[in-house]
């Protein structure tokens, strides 16, 4: 995870002083110690400390497994540290903060610990540049990318927990934002009065925020009735005992499943000879697919409140008693730092870059409203 800034030749920053031994590196023989590696080294000590700790507190905040896989990376980490006060030997000097990101993710590990950190946290892993460092073992670079994947794993926990109500709040935002600043810019291009354009932005607000809610309701009920179909029946584990072993159409099931020829009837056969009264065909859903499409209800009023929400944001300045071109210049202003705050939103989640996601939220969504102003434009050049 460490990515410490090249800090040029010279004098070492940060209170380092010259290396004790100017020769060699401690355990790499005929390696010259510079300036520059000791001070690269305090770096990654400095980054591997701020990690452990941001691990553990995390921990903290977690109980059984989770809390468990986070102590064992801030162990890991630990060992990478170790790695870097051997190679410093007497030149460790005083301690250094980590990087700004490592102490961002302290500090967010420490007050909230929830699925935006572990994102955080997976984002910086994959930034680690051990993998090119000569002075990195190949071990602690592959602990790198391991550690990527496993806070990965994690965050998707917490993902798959949030996303069909953080899917629909955030399409209800970006939806309400995009459609309700183009429907103001459209009907004002068009030279329409001002009262007009606030009760158009207000009537497109209430019928867009319902006419959401309504669709996430039947949406991820659908699916959700989708998902139940596909349950297998506890009714058919009663009938267990009467199969026929020879004929043995358990087989059918497993095969119907997925499983080859071979492999339903050796398991098949398994499962009668070792039939208890709690055996069943086949396990029920853990509640992962349910947990991940959300709760009907709750999926519709996040969809309704934020769709009103982002929707809202245009007719601000016709609330205000703005009018004109500053009223639109206002109400463009707001929605590129909505559409901003929406997009970094999603990056963080996902653990990708905040400021590409930000940037593609606003370049779709003004590039939408623009195009429905331009025909505002020619619309309203034709009626006159």
């Amino acid at each position: 995870m460490p990515t410490p800034a090249d800090p040029g030749p010279g004098v070492p920053a940060d209170g380092a002083t010259e290396p004790a031994h100017p020769t060699d590196v401690p355990g790499v023989v005929g390696q010259r110690r510079s300036v520059r590696d000791v001070r690269r080294w305090r770096r990654y000590l400095a980054d591997e400390r701020a990690e452990a700790a941001a691990y553990r507190d995390l921990a903290s905040r977690r109980t059984g497994e989770e809390r468990e896989i986070l102590l064992a990376l801030a162990e890991a980490e630990g060992r990478h540290e170790q790695h870097w006060l051997d190679l410093l030997g007497a030149d460790v000097g005083r301690p250094l903060p980590g990087d700004r990101r490592t102490r961002t993710l302290g500090w967010l590990a420490r007050r909230f610990g929830g699925v935006f950190v572990l994102a955080l946290a997976q984002r910086a892993e994959s930034r680690s540049s051990y993998g090119t460092d000569a002075d990195a073992t190949p071990s602690m670079a592959a602990d790198e990318r391991i550690h990527e994947e496993v806070v990965r794993g994690l965050a998707t926990r917490g993902r798959n927990r949030l996303s069909g109500t953080f899917r629909a709040a955030v399409f209800g935002a970006n939806d309400g934002l995009v459609s309700n600043l183009a429907l103001i810019l459209g009907i004002g291009a068009s030279g329409a009065s001002t009262s007009t354009v606030l009760l158009s932005g207000l009537a497109g607000l209430l019928a867009g925020a319902l006419s959401m809610g309504a669709g996430e309701y039947v949406s991820v009920r659908s699916q959700r009735e989708l998902l139940d179909a596909s349950t297998p029946s506890p009714q058919a584990s009663a009938a267990l005992p009467d199969l026929d072993v020879d004929a043995n159409e358990l087989a059918l099931v497993y095969r119907a499943r997925g499983m080859s020829a071979a492999e339903a009837e050796t398991h098949a056969r398994d499962v009668l000879d070792t039939y208890t009264a709690q055996t069943v065909i086949a396990p029920a859903p853990s509640g992962d697919e349910h947990e991940t499409h959300g709760t009907a209800l709750g999926a519709a009023v996040s969809s309704f409140l934020f769709f009103a929400s982002g929707a809202l944001v245009p007719v601000l300045p016709y609330l205000l008693g703005l009018s004109g071109f500053v009223a639109v210049a206002v109400a463009s202003g707001l929605v590129t730092l909505a559409l901003l705050a929406t997009g970094a939103t999603v990056g963080l989640l996902s653990g990708t870059s905040p400021v590409t996601r930000a940037l593609r939220q606003v370049a779709i969504g003004l590039g939408a409203a623009a195009a429905t102003y331009v025909l505002g434009l020619v619309f309203g050049a034709t009626v006159g």
